[in-house]
């Protein structure tokens, strides 16, 4: 199994990613969607509701890491790369926050990401060596 196909089966078991970005100012967000799947040609891709703050952040820095990782394994992976394009997939057509409500996300977006290199992610002592690649770019 190629490491990217390990990390899209990873993602599935576990049912979630944390996606890290930071703005211009270099000041860090994190965002977590449900999935991420090979897109071919050392690309994945992350779709979710993602919260303006994420969405901001890659108007002028296109850098991003995904994270996939089983708690109870310690074991996962970071993929460290740069968004190629942004995908809208839906919208939601009229909703209207309650009055005092903060309106959730409007648009679910696909994150196509091409992954430059992969990380072994643990919470114990790790490296930060590029794990081996699948013949992909990565």
């Amino acid at each position: 199994m190629g490491v990217l196909e390990e990390v899209e089966a990873l993602a599935q078991a576990v049912g979630h990613v944390f996606v890290a970005t930071a703005g211009e100012g270099g000041v860090p967000h994190l965002a977590s969607a449900g999935r991420v799947r090979r897109a071919g040609g050392g690309r994945v891709t992350v779709a979710e509701w993602f919260c303006p703050g994420t969405m901001a952040n890659l108007q002028g820095n296109r850098s991003v890491a995904v994270v996939v990782w089983d708690r109870q394994e310690d074991h996962g992976h970071q993929l460290v790369g740069r968004v190629e394009e942004v995908r809208e997939r839906s919208v939601v057509d009229g909703y209207v926050p309650q009055p005092g409500e903060t309106a959730p996300p409007q648009v679910e977006r696909e994150l196509v990401i091409e992954v430059d290199e992969v990380l072994h992610f643990s919470q114990g002592p790790h490296s930060d060596e590029p794990e081996g690649t699948d013949g992909q770019g990565a």
